[in-house]
């Protein structure tokens, strides 16, 4: 009897092992790395882009994530594998994604594949905060709030394909936001640098700019494009 109690107590244990390790991980960040795309230099790359089936994006800066992180640089990754996607959990969200987080990966797509991928590997490290609907609704409130071409149009920073300081982006971004934002390059077809992301930190709620802790690794020349679209 005492054998049989034992392992019944085993079994037990192994199955909640894996909603304990998920529900620590998800709750085990200290803050967010929210992430901006320009189009025009994600698809002025050697490996080019397709536009979603909803049509050619807006010129305007795109959601890229929302990314829970450590303040030693390393970040948590696909924290809750009971918890996909729900397409039906954001709809209200759809049409504004469609907008503001648009995908420019081949082949072309609605955008749900790159929503998910976000959402599993991002999201639910983030779930003992925010729930999947907020989850987007917090990102999307984000690129609202920080308007990124904004800030960099008043500054005279336009995408016209010009080459402009690193320092007069990061300051006309910062003057705007409050916060210094880090600023991510890719190449061009030419092998030019330009500008491709904007990273800015985001408090563990995820409802407010935060100076970063730390930033990620890389940088830029002084001089970067900034491509048209």
């Amino acid at each position: 009897m005492k054998l049989l109690h034992a392992s019944l107590c085993l079994i037990s244990l192994l199955l909640i092992l894996p909603s304990i390790f998920a529900a620590s991980s998800s709750e085990d960040f200290d803050f967010f790395y929210f992430v901006q795309q320009w189009p025009g230099s994600y698809c002025d790359t050697e490996k080019s882009c397709c536009f979603p089936t909803s049509g050619k994006p807006a010129a305007d800066f795109g959601i890229h994530g929302l990314w829970p992180n450590y303040k030693d640089g390393t970040y948590p990754s696909n924290c809750d594998n009971t918890k996909p996607f729900d397409s039906s959990s954001i709809s209200d969200l759809i049409s504004s994604m469609k907008k503001s987080w648009p995908t420019l990966a081949c082949p072309s797509g609605s955008g749900e594949t790159f929503w998910e991928h976000e959402w599993e590997k991002h999201g639910t490290c983030s779930e003992s905060v925010i729930n999947q609907h907020d989850y987007f609704q917090t990102a999307l409130s984000l690129k609202q709030k920080t308007d990124l071409l904004g800030a960099l149009t008043k500054a005279g920073i336009n995408p016209d394909g010009k080459s402009y300081s690193i320092e007069s982006i990061r300051d006309s971004i910062k003057e705007s936001t409050g916060f210094t934002p880090w600023i991510q390059c890719n190449r061009d077809v030419s092998g030019n640098s330009q500008l491709y992301q904007v990273y800015l930190c985001v408090d563990r709620s995820g409802s407010g700019l935060i100076e970063c802790p730390v930033f990620p690794h890389g940088k830029c020349g002084d001089e970067i494009a900034f491509p048209s679209f």
